[in-house]
């Protein structure tokens, strides 16, 4: 097994940030005028959607148990998360060997900046399929 190269405070206070996130989602809806919650700015200033956008809303939806919306909301980050959690489980624990196989797989960011370039750009195009990739 591979040893933890973060500090022991790092897993707890990730989950407490991830706890109140939840909170605040389970409360708050990013879809409602006013929330509170701040828009996406790339999208705000330039009308384009980003490879973020809708991805505040997709949790909304997690939270509340509603997969089909958060994968309407953003797809690439709906089936990524357990991906990312993945990722931040074997850099503040040990995980089985196996698992950390397939972290160490996953963390290459090359295949990441191809699949969200071009997520971003598909996402942006006005036409069936693609503009199915829009948030909402």
């Amino acid at each position: 097994m591979q040893a933890s190269s973060a500090p022991r405070w790092a897993l707890p206070a990730l989950a407490a940030l991830a706890i109140a996130g939840v909170a605040v989602l389970w409360r708050v809806d990013p879809n409602q005028p006013g929330s509170g919650l701040p828009p996406c700015p790339i999208h705000a200033y330039t009308g384009l959607f980003c490879p973020g956008c809708g991805a505040t809303r997709a949790m909304h939806a997690l939270v509340h148990g509603d997969l089909p919306q958060a994968l309407a909301m953003n797809p690439v980050f709906t089936l990524a998360l357990p991906l990312v959690l993945l990722l931040v489980l074997d850099k503040t624990t040990r995980l089985p060997p196996m698992l950390s196989r397939w972290a160490l797989r996953i963390s290459d960011a090359r295949p990441w900046a191809v699949l969200l370039l071009g997520f971003a750009f598909l996402r942006n195009l006005p036409w069936p399929p693609f503009n199915l990739l829009a948030p909402g």
